[in-house]
C-alpha cells in the first residue's frame, strides 16, 4: 500500500497540476450525449430578464458540428442547441415526444412515428418524413462512415408513409431502438445541407466538411460561429416551433486552465463554468455571486488493457491490476469523494445496472499470486496512456505508484486527446485511462461499443476484446424484448466482464459545474448535457 507520505506528497502534486495544468477533458468522455429538449420553467420568475448573451466557459472545444461525425459530449453539448432528435429524454430517463409526436409498434420488427407538422429548420426548408429518412439513411451509410453507425446498424429500411409518417424496421427485435432514438447521433439535419455534403463528397470532400462549417437543425439556437480552439457562438432562432429560448445568444469558450476558468466566473465574465475541479468545489460555493452545481452522471472513468499485446492478452494479469487499484482511495483523494466506486461497466440508474455483481475487490496479496501464476513475480515494464487532464493524470500516477509495489514498471504519456484518441483506436498502447458516457439510459450503448468483437477501434472496444460468450450476450440482450429476460441477460454480461477485466472499472464521477447566481433554470441531464433552453439571466 502506498505510504502515508508518499500519499500527501502525490496529493500536493495533484492540487498544483490541476491550478497550472493545461487540461483537455474533464467532460471529455466517448459515448457523447442525447439531444436536448423539454425542460422545466424553474427560474424564469420575475427577476429574469429576457434574453441577453450566456457566457459559458468549457475545457474542450468541439471535434465537429456535425452530429453524425462526432462521438464526444463537448461536441454534443453544442450540438444538442442546434439540433433536435425524433424523441427526447429527460432527467428522469423517461421518453418524451420532440420531432416526433408520437410512435407506436407496428410489429415486433417496424416502429410507425407521427411527425410534428410545421416545424422549420435553420435555412428556411420543413421538416418532414423524407427528411428522416435521409438523415438515418446517411448515418448508416459505409462511405460517410459515421463513428455513432452502431447506434442504428440493425435498421433495415426508413419507409416514408406520407409527409408526416414514417416506418422504422429492424433486422431484429430491437429492445432500446426507442432510447437510441434520442441520441444525438439521430438528430435531425436540413436535407438541403445533406445533399450539398454529399457533392461535396463527389468532388473529392471529406464526409461532414459542409456540414460541420455550417450546421442547419430545426433546434432552438442556431449556428453563428466557429472560431477553432476558441469558441462557437449560437443565436436565439426566432422561428423555432416551440417556446423560444430565453437568452439571445450563448457562446461556448474554449478555456483549458482550470485557474482561469474560476477566476472569470469570479469576475463576473464567465456565467458557467465547466468542469469545477474537484479541490475548487469549496471556493466556488463560497463566492459572491455563484454557486456550485453537482449532478449525478451515467459516466464511467476506466483503465483499460490492449489485449492484442503480451502481457495483457492474460487474464490473471488483467486481474492483478485490477486487484492493485484502490478505487476509494482515487474517489477520496483525486475526486475529494465526488463520485461512487464502479463494480463494471453499467452506471447505476442505467437500466441492466446490477448491484448484485461481484466487483474485483482491491487485494494486493491475491494481485501478487495472479502475477505469480502467471510467471510474472518479477514484474515487467510498461506504459499507460492518458490525455491531459487533471485527474487522469492523478490516477495513472496513482496506478503507477501501486503497480510498483508488484514490481511493475510504468511509463506514463500524456497525449492530446484527438491524438490519444487516434492513436489507441489503432491499437499502439498498453493501458489507458478514458471515461464513456451512457446518454440513452440503457445498458445496450453502455457495453455494445466498448465490448463487442465488431467495434473494436474508433467505436469505443480500445481493449480489443474478442470473446464469442460477449458477443452472444451483447447481442441477445439487443434483440430480447421482454425487460426481465434483458436484465438477467446483463447480469450475466456483467459477470463475465467482471471475470474477463478487459479493464478496471474505476468510478462513476458526478458533473461539477460553476454557476452565476444571474442564472436560472440551468441543469445537466445524466449523459452530460447541458440545458440551456429554459435559461434565463436577470440582472
Amino acid at each position: 500500500m502506498t505510504s502515508k507520505k508518499t500519499l500527501w506528497a502525490f496529493l500536493l502534486t495533484l492540487v498544483l497540476a490541476m491550478f497550472l495544468a493545461a487540461c483537455a477533458g474533464g467532460s471529455e468522455d466517448e459515448g457523447g450525449g442525447a439531444d436536448e429538449g423539454g425542460g422545466s420553467d424553474e427560474g424564469t420568475g420575475e427577476e429574469a430578464a429576457a434574453g441577453g448573451d450566456l457566457m459559458l466557459n468549457v475545457l474542450s472545444d468541439v471535434s465537429s458540428l456535425d452530429p453524425h461525425g462526432s462521438n464526444d459530449v463537448p461536441s454534443s453539448n453544442v450540438q444538442a442547441n442546434i439540433y433536435e432528435t425524433l424523441i427526447f429524454q429527460d432527467e428522469n430517463n423517461e421518453l418524451q415526444p420532440m420531432l416526433a409526436e408520437s410512435w407506436e409498434p407496428v410489429d415486433d420488427l417496424t416502429w410507425e412515428f407521427k411527425l410534428r407538422e410545421g416545424v422549420k429548420f435553420h435555412d428556411g426548408s420543413d421538416f418532414t418524413a423524407e427528411v428522416v429518412k435521409a438523415n438515418l439513411d446517411r448515418v448508416l451509410d459505409p462511405a460517410v462512415a459515421s463513428p455513432r453507425g452502431f447506434l442504428y446498424e440493425m435498421i433495415t429500411e426508413v419507409t416514408v408513409v406520407d409527409d408526416y409518417t414514417v416506418q422504422i424496421t429492424t433486422e431484429y427485435p430491437f429492445a432500446p431502438l426507442l432510447a437510441h432514438l434520442t441520441h444525438s447521433g439521430g438528430a435531425m439535419i436540413s436535407l438541403d445541407a445533406i445533399e450539398a455534403d454529399y457533392a461535396a463528397m463527389e468532388e473529392g470532400s471529406e464526409p461532414g466538411s459542409v456540414i460541420a462549417q455550417n450546421p442547419v437543425g430545426t433546434g432552438f439556437m442556431q449556428f453563428d460561429s466557429w472560431t477553432p480552439g476558441e469558441e462557437v457562438v449560437l443565436t436565439k432562432f426566432d422561428e423555432y416551433w416551440g417556446e423560444p429560448a430565453g437568452i439571445d445568444s450563448a457562446t461556448f469558450r474554449v478555456v483549458p486552465e482550470s485557474a482561469t476558468r474560476l477566476a472569470e466566473l469570479e469576475t463576473g465574465n464567465a456565467h458557467i463554468i465547466d468542469p469545477v475541479q474537484p479541490n475548487e468545489v469549496s471556493r466556488v460555493d463560497n463566492l459572491d455571486g455563484a454557486s456550485m452545481n453537482i449532478q449525478s452522471s451515467t459516466s464511467l472513468a476506466y483503465l483499460g488493457f490492449n489485449m492484442d499485446k503480451e502481457p495483457f492478452n492474460d487474464v490473471r494479469v488483467r486481474q492483478a491490476i485490477s486487484m492493485a487499484i484502490d478505487k476509494q482511495s482515487i474517489i477520496e483523494g483525486i475526486y475529494e469523494g465526488y463520485g461512487i466506486e464502479a463494480i463494471g461497466p453499467i452506471p447505476p440508474g442505467v437500466f441492466g445496472f446490477n448491484e448484485s455483481v461481484e466487483p474485483l475487490q482491491y487485494d494486493m496479496d491475491q494481485a501478487r499470486a495472479l502475477l505469480e501464476e502467471a510467471g510474472l513475480a518479477d514484474g515487467f515494464e510498461t506504459s499507460i496512456w492518458t490525455n491531459d487532464n487533471p485527474q487522469r493524470e492523478a490516477i495513472a500516477i496513482l496506478v503507477q505508484e501501486a503497480l510498483a509495489e508488484l514490481n511493475i514498471t510504468v511509463d506514463i504519456q500524456i497525449l492530446e486527446f484527438g491524438a490519444f484518441l487516434e492513436q489507441t483506436a489503432a491499437g499502439q498502447h498498453d493501458m489507458f485511462i478514458l471515461g464513456w458516457s451512457t446518454p440513452t439510459g440503457d445498458a445496450d450503448y453502455a457495453t455494445y461499443a466498448l465490448f463487442h468483437s465488431s467495434q473494436v477501434g474508433d467505436p469505443g472496444n480500445r481493449s480489443f476484446l474478442r470473446d464469442d460468450e460477449v458477443d452472444q450476450l451483447l447481442e441477445a440482450g439487443r434483440q430480447e424484448t421482454d425487460q426481465d429476460a434483458r436484465a438477467d441477460i446483463y447480469l450475466q454480461l456483467q459477470e463475465r466482464l467482471v471475470e474477463l477485466a478487459p479493464m478496471a472499472y474505476i468510478n462513476h464521477t458526478e458533473y461539477l459545474t460553476g454557476v452565476s447566481d444571474n442564472v436560472q433554470g440551468f441543469s445537466i441531464l445524466p449523459n452530460g448535457l447541458y440545458q440551456l433552453k429554459d435559461v434565463t439571466i436577470s440582472e
